[in-house]
């Protein structure tokens, strides 16, 4: 069976294991996908990402992080451009999540980087989630 939004499915996945308290969650293995949680974990809001393979696709691992209480670090995770509608940004239009306090993941020419990666190397793209 294929995945018609690998990204939705990831995020999802990721949500619901934060409103479980599980320690790490299980996700299908795609480039975009692994450069996202790539970014979470540059940002701190993942521990950890490996990639395992499997023979087929292969399985991204990803260690989700909580505070001293047990509050998980990922607050609120949301998919903007979706498959049925893209929503595009230069530089200068990139959303600032939370005032600077959350980021905005988006695919670049370069990659996927965060908001603040995009403004640094002053480029634009595909706004891919927010996260805060």
């Amino acid at each position: 069976m294929s995945l018609s939004d690998p990204i939705a499915d990831m995020l999802t996945r990721i949500r619901n294991a934060v409103r479980v308290d599980k320690d790490e969650v299980i996700i299908k293995a795609s480039k975009i996908c692994e450069g996202i949680a790539i970014v979470l974990k540059e940002e701190g809001y993942i521990l950890d990402c490996d990639r395992i393979d499997d023979g087929k696709q292969g399985i991204l691992r990803i260690a989700l992080k909580y505070d001293v209480e047990g509050d998980s670090i990922i607050n609120e995770i949301k998919r903007i451009s979706k498959p049925g509608c893209r929503v595009y940004a230069k530089v200068d239009q990139l959303p600032r999540v939370m005032a600077g306090m959350g980021i905005a993941i988006v695919s670049t020419s370069k990659g996927v980087m965060s908001d603040r990666s995009c403004r640094e190397a002053n480029i634009g793209g595909e706004i891919l989630c927010t996260v805060n």
